[in-house]
């Protein structure tokens, strides 16, 4: 994919705490790698110094209004007419269309606990997305649609590190299947860093299940 010069593309650490985003445009783009201006802060609204080595989600909006992201890395910093920060480029295949990023769903477990009617219960997710999550019902609980319950959901990083969300949510249905019975949840109260730990999450989650289709 060819980036045209002048796109603007939003940073976001991925193996940081920091939930700080970065704004740069594309200034040019050669041997499978992109060059941006030096960034600027979106919290400070400062030119920022990103380290070699960090790496971010990228994301963009192309010609067509389609939003895209694809996972990168700082190669280094650039001295030419203007300064320029080098980052690597990926496949196609490695680039993702984003609709609606908050509601796409990644099926995966993750463990979830829910305080519902002063009982406490666990469940594994089938999937989950930074706006709700479905849960996997192995118990008898006595769910139905709209019941609104506290629930904290351990998100297993790359890195190792596991986040705690804790948020509210409520029951969009409930799904009975031949093997089992799923309960489709929506988040009501989920605050701005919790939810951009969310999107990371699903975003890796995207990047290692391409990875695992690719290599067959």
């Amino acid at each position: 994919m060819e980036l045209k010069i002048g796109t603007l593309i939003t940073l976001e650490p991925i193996n940081s705490e920091s939930m700080e985003r970065f704004k740069c445009k594309v200034v040019e783009q050669k041997d499978g790698n992109i060059y941006i201006d030096y960034p600027v802060s979106t919290t400070t609204n400062r030119t920022s110094f990103l380290s070699r080595g960090s790496q971010f989600r990228a994301s963009f909006i192309d010609e067509e209004k389609i939003a895209h992201a694809f996972k990168t890395e700082v190669l280094g910093r650039v001295k030419a007419n203007i300064p320029m920060i080098m980052l690597s480029f990926p496949t196609d295949e490695e680039i993702y269309k984003i609709q609606r990023r908050e509601f796409v769903r990644v099926l995966t477990p993750v463990d979830v606990a829910i305080r519902f009617n002063d009982e406490y219960y666990q469940f594994v997710t089938e999937d989950i997305s930074a706006g709700g999550l479905a849960i996997i019902l192995n118990q008898k609980v006595s769910f139905k649609e709209n019941d609104e319950f506290d629930m904290t959901i351990a998100l297993p990083f790359s890195n190792k590190d596991v986040k705690y969300i804790q948020t509210r949510a409520s029951v969009i249905r409930i799904i009975e299947r031949d093997d089992c019975v799923i309960a489709p949840l929506h988040f009501t109260d989920t605050d701005e860093l919790d939810r951009q730990f969310l999107v990371r999450f699903c975003f890796e989650r995207q990047l290692l299940i391409r990875k695992k289709e690719t290599a067959f």
